[in-house]
């Protein structure tokens, strides 16, 4: 962790709603005037789309999977969070997907990266979306750099339900190969997707109020005004709980470290809870300067 430069990191799986997540606090960082280094998980997998599809074929790491630790340059990601945390830069790069007109226009092909280069100077923080922002084990501890590590985590059988609509909506996949690729990389999300949510500040679970008891047969996805947000505090003797109610209609508290909040008012919240923090990170980091 660091003063000087702050590190902020939404973890989640694939599906889960990490992008929209993040799309909320570049919308917080642009109204305070912060400048974010933002850098996206993907650009931490270890092969191309192509390459990924040939290890696959060779049975070298059986049903290799992005969830897969193996599959992802940790130990860059690491590197990253201790060099901003320290010096306010690092080494980062893009990934490449179907819809990034940018990189496309300049010569990139999906599916690849950019070379790695050192992030742009004079960041006000490092804010980092994707799978990994929070992993501990015995070679790596990620999770140590971050000052403000959030969860968004849907109950699993919606999480399939948004993975399933996205990837055959937007990304061209059929359901069966959707479904295929949950039940492959599932002792992945065990083992090193899960443990992470016991490692974030705040994590952000999303719980449909309408059946998802088959996620394989749903059409649509739960809307917002379908679903309830559980919001778990880990360190929750300093949130300002009876100001939260208050201000967010419908909320209670269902446990003295969980406040639980209408789906539509999760922007709200969002920005009732991570405001402030993200300020006090601000006014911090000016005193070290």
């Amino acid at each position: 962790m660091s003063r000087q430069y702050p590190i902020i990191a939404v973890t989640g799986s694939s599906g889960a709603g990490t992008t929209t997540t993040g799309k909320a606090f570049s919308k917080l960082f642009s109204s305070e005037g912060l400048t974010a280094a933002m850098v996206s998980g993907d650009s931490f997998h270890r092969y191309t789309r192509e390459e990924m599809s040939q290890v696959a074929e060779r049975g070298a790491y059986g049903d290799l999977n992005h969830f897969s630790l193996a599959a992802n340059h940790i130990d860059k990601l690491e590197s990253l969070f201790q060099d901003f945390g320290s010096t306010g830069t690092g080494q980062y790069r893009d990934y490449v997907h179907d819809d990034d007109r940018a990189l496309i226009e300049r010569g990139y092909r999906p599916g690849t990266f950019t070379p790695w280069r050192t992030l742009p100077a004079d960041c006000d923080l490092l804010f980092y979306e994707g799978l990994h922002g929070g992993v501990v084990t015995d070679h790596y501890n990620v999770a140590q750099h971050v000052d403000l590590l959030i969860g968004v985590v849907p109950i699993v059988n919606l999480e399939w339900i948004q993975k399933i609509h996205r990837d055959t909506h937007h990304r061209g996949y059929r359901q069966h190969e959707v479904v295929e690729t949950i039940i492959n990389r599932m002792d992945d999300y065990v083992q090193d997707i899960v443990p992470q949510f016991a490692n974030t500040h705040i994590n952000f679970q999303r719980v449909p109020m309408v059946d998802t008891s088959n996620p394989f047969t749903a059409r649509e996805v739960p809307s917002a005004d379908e679903s309830m947000i559980v919001i778990h505090f880990r360190d929750y003797m300093d949130v300002e709980f009876p100001r939260l109610l208050q201000m967010i209609s419908g909320s209670f508290m269902s446990r003295q470290d969980t406040l639980v909040i209408p789906g539509p008012k999760l922007p709200l919240a969002i920005d009732l809870i991570l405001r402030p923090r993200i300020l006090e990170m601000m006014e911090h980091r000016r005193y070290t300067w």
